[in-house]
């Protein structure tokens, strides 16, 4: 379903493929600014009025044959522009200067220094917290273009023709990690491009009702609920726009979900309309349909594909619903971008929502998704306009496709190689790095995750070792790591149980002493290294986010650690735990 039109837009974003284009847009659009994206190569005549042109991020480099370009009429538009990352690159490169690939790519949390006195950094001059992502760097400036900004790896961190007002970030703004960022783009907007408030994301769900009823048309709305924030307040839309005989629900038990979420689900539609969901068991068509499997985008596929299987044999068989019928989902707007769902976006993972059997029925205008241009935050502030209950709102992410994403495979042995700062471990995990998808090994360091300083050492050692995307730090083990190795490991009722017994513990302890709060979401990971007598380990991946778009690592204290790693050593199978302290990006959030 597509968005209610708005008024004409004073900013537009040119999508050039980043990972956060639509973040641009909603940070746009929270400093009460109407914006929309368009396709990188819009004519410059189709922008004629707009006050002001973002150019995104994206995965390519400028130099290379077929990425991304805009018109260069754009520049002499009259409007303001503002190029981040690789827009900034496009910049200085349509405009005579030079970019080329850097020493070390930058991925993570930097230092901007500047001291500038340019309009861009009114207020905000100095040392301060950016959030960076890129390979390549602008080398040679372009005529007219004055340096505002370097880092301690990047020297041309931002510049900017005052007279022409054009201005180019190499970091992001738009991520909640560059802690100044609200008020650069605040600067720009209406300070530089003379932008005025016209645009309130408050009262959303009305509006969203009123495209529902628009989409569904006389068809009636079947969801596949999971009790997340997500499908649940899809499904209390639609629930509001069509009312209970026109809206259905199915919550599928497929043997990948946590301890007691069954009976949380049933409780939770129950108290929205008795009636409205039943619950179908799967478990053993799940686990069939994933046997032997090892590379998580095939898990994925897999996992997405028999979830349209059981739709199709549920619904065809009428038990469930009568009629016309479309299927609704909760997908949110980082579930489809990371799905390459931006024309120039590199796919970072398949999303569950986004496979090919859901593809079909895209096509033949037979799904409703009232979240999707959503991020996790602003489905929660609708959730509470709906007046659902705060516990459920407040609830951890959890993926779709289950503890099967947190359940990690190998298809085949491999050791661990000592390096000079760690050791290397062949189980591969999905990260995001300038952009686009990596699929790399591990980095374990031996010191404990509390040491001083190690996190912004981890960010250091994934910058400079290009074989990796992730660094993980030992909290307790069985055995030393000098002794463990990775074993042939696919999808087994035995591991299943094995991590759905962590990641219980994990939360009953968090609940109990408070630190369920201080996080956004807490993934339990099980990894196949270990030795034969317990063969897997546990890896906790706590973290902070506002949307799950970027996400940092956060450390719980020394305490709490100690006393949930000895928890979990002592759950049969698990031989050691470890702490991932990878901020994302480079790391995803979830490991596959």
């Amino acid at each position: 379903m597509t968005s209610e039109a708005g008024p004409p837009p004073q900013v537009v974003v040119l999508d050039t493929g980043g990972q956060y284009c639509h973040l641009i847009t909603r940070k746009i659009r929270e400093l009460g600014v109407y914006s929309e994206i368009r396709n990188s190569d819009t004519p410059a005549g189709a922008l004629n009025g707009v006050r002001a042109i973002v150019i995104s991020g994206g995965p390519a480099s400028v130099y290379e044959e077929g990425s991304p370009q805009v018109d260069p009429a754009i520049f002499s538009l009259g409007a303001a522009v503002l190029g981040i990352c690789y827009g900034q690159q496009l910049m200085a490169q349509h405009l005579g200067g030079d970019v080329r690939p850097g020493d070390h790519g930058e991925y993570g949390l930097a230092w901007l220094e500047t001291n500038s006195d340019a309009p861009l950094f009114r207020g905000i001059a100095g040392r301060q917290q950016i959030w960076m992502s890129h390979r390549d760097t602008v080398a040679v400036l372009p005529e007219g273009f004055e340096l505002l900004g370097s880092t301690e790896t990047c020297p041309v961190a931002s510049i900017g023709d005052r007279a022409r007002r054009l201005y180019g970030v190499q970091f992001h703004p738009e991520v909640v990690h560059t802690e100044r960022g609200r008020q650069l783009l605040s600067n720009f907007l209406f300070d530089i491009a003379d932008c005025e408030q016209d645009w309130s994301p408050r009262d959303q769900a009305a509006r969203i009702e009123d495209e529902i009823r628009r989409t569904a048309g006389d068809r009636n709305v079947f969801f596949f609920v999971s009790g997340g924030v997500d499908s649940t307040v899809a499904f209390t839309l639609c629930l509001r726009a069509l009312g209970p005989r026109r809206v259905r629900g199915l919550y599928v038990d497929t043997g990948l979900m946590r301890e007691g979420e069954t009976e949380f689900v049933r409780g939770v539609f129950e108290s929205l309309a008795a009636g409205v969901v039943a619950v179908e068991h799967a478990e053993e068509r799940f686990l069939n349909a994933l046997a032997g499997e090892t590379d998580p985008e095939i898990k994925r596929h897999a996992i997405g594909e028999m979830f349209v299987t059981v739709q199709e044999d549920l619904l065809e068989s009428g038990h469930y619903l009568e009629g016309n019928w479309i299927l609704g989902q909760g997908t949110i707007y980082p579930d489809t971008i990371e799905s390459g769902g931006s024309a120039k976006a590199d796919l970072i993972k398949t999303h569950h929502n986004r496979v090919a059997g859901i593809q079909k029925l895209i096509e033949q205008n037979r799904i409703i998704e009232p979240l999707h241009l959503l991020y996790k935050d602003e489905v929660r502030e609708v959730g509470a306009e709906l007046g659902l209950h705060a516990e459920l709102l407040a609830r951890h992410p959890f993926p779709g496709p289950g503890l099967a994403i947190r359940c990690l495979c190998a298809a085949e042995a491999g050791r661990l190689e000592l390096l000079e700062d760690g050791w290397l471990v062949p189980v591969r995990s999905v990260g995001v790095q300038g952009d686009s998808r990596t699929y790399r090994p591990v980095l374990l360091v031996e010191d404990p995750p509390s040491t001083p300083g190690l996190q912004m050492r981890a960010t250091k050692l994934i910058n400079s070792i290009s074989g990796i995307n992730r660094v993980v730090a030992r909290a307790g083990a069985h055995s030393p790591v000098a002794a463990m190795s990775v074993h042939p490991a696919a999808i087994t009722a035995a591991r299943l149980e094995r991590l759905r017994r962590a990641d219980g513990l994990v939360r009953r302890m968090c609940h109990e002493s408070g630190f369920e709060q201080k996080v956004w979401q807490f993934p339990v990971i099980l990894i196949p290294l270990g030795t034969p007598e317990r063969p897997d380990t546990v890896v906790l991946r706590p973290i902070d986010s506002v949307d799950g778009m970027t996400a940092q690592s956060v450390v719980m204290p020394e305490n709490l650690l100690s006393e949930m790693t000895a928890a979990l050593l002592g759950i049969e199978g698990v031989n050691a735990v470890l702490y991932d302290l990878t901020h994302k990006p480079p790391g995803t959030i979830e490991w596959e």
